[in-house]
C-alpha cells in the first residue's frame, strides 16, 4: 500500500485524525508547588489504575471488538484518557515547579528528581514504572469489557469512601 506523507498525516481520506485544542479542558491553577502532593497524584499518570493504563487499555481493545458501535465508543473513552493524562501531567507540573532543595528534601521528593528532576514521568506512587502489565487485552470482548469495569471501579471505589462512611 503505497501512501504519500500527507495521506499518513491526514489519516484516511484526508481527513484529520485529530483536532487539538491547546487548553486544557479543564484548566488547572496550582499557585504554590507541593512535592508531597505529587508524590501521591503521580500514581494517576503512571501507576496500575492511572491515566495512561486506563487509555491504553481502550485503545488497544478496540481492535478486536465486534461491534462497531462499542469500537467507537472504546476509542472515544481512550482519547478522553489521554485528555485525563495531560490533566494529571499538568496538576503534576504544577506541584513540582519551582520547588526548593528545602522542599525536595523534606518531601522525601529527592528520590524521584535524583533521575527526573521535574519531568513527569508514569510511575506509581511507590516508585514502579509504567508497564503494560498494568492492562489487559485478551482479544474477547466479554472479557475486555469486564477488564474495563474492574479498571474503573477502583477509583470510584476510592472516591466513594472519601465521601461516604459505611
Amino acid at each position: 500500500m503505497d501512501l504519500d506523507r500527507k495521506t499518513m498525516a491526514m489519516g484516511n481520506g484526508g481527513i484529520d485524525m485529530w483536532t487539538y485544542e491547546k487548553k486544557l479542558q479543564y484548566p488547572v491553577k496550582i499557585k504554590n508547588p507541593d512535592p508531597s502532593i505529587a508524590k501521591v497524584v503521580i500514581t494517576q499518570v503512571g501507576g496500575p489504575d492511572g491515566e495512561l493504563a486506563a487509555s491504553m487499555r481502550y485503545l488497544s481493545q478496540r481492535y478486536s471488538m465486534p461491534y462497531k458501535e462499542c469500537i467507537g465508543v472504546l476509542n472515544d473513552i481512550g482519547t478522553e484518557e489521554l485528555a485525563h493524562l495531560e490533566m494529571i501531567s499538568a496538576i503534576v507540573h504544577q506541584l513540582t515547579r519551582n520547588m526548593t532543595i528545602e522542599q525536595i528534601k523534606e518531601s522525601g521528593f529527592d528520590t524521584y528528581f535524583v533521575d527526573h528532576t521535574a519531568g513527569i514521568y508514569p510511575q506509581a506512587a511507590a516508585g514502579v514504572p509504567f508497564t503494560a502489565k498494568f492492562f489487559q487485552s485478551k482479544g474477547d470482548a466479554i472479557t475486555d469489557l469486564v477488564e474495563d469495569m474492574a479498571a474503573d471501579a477502583a477509583p470510584l471505589e476510592r472516591q466513594l469512601f472519601k465521601y461516604f462512611s459505611f
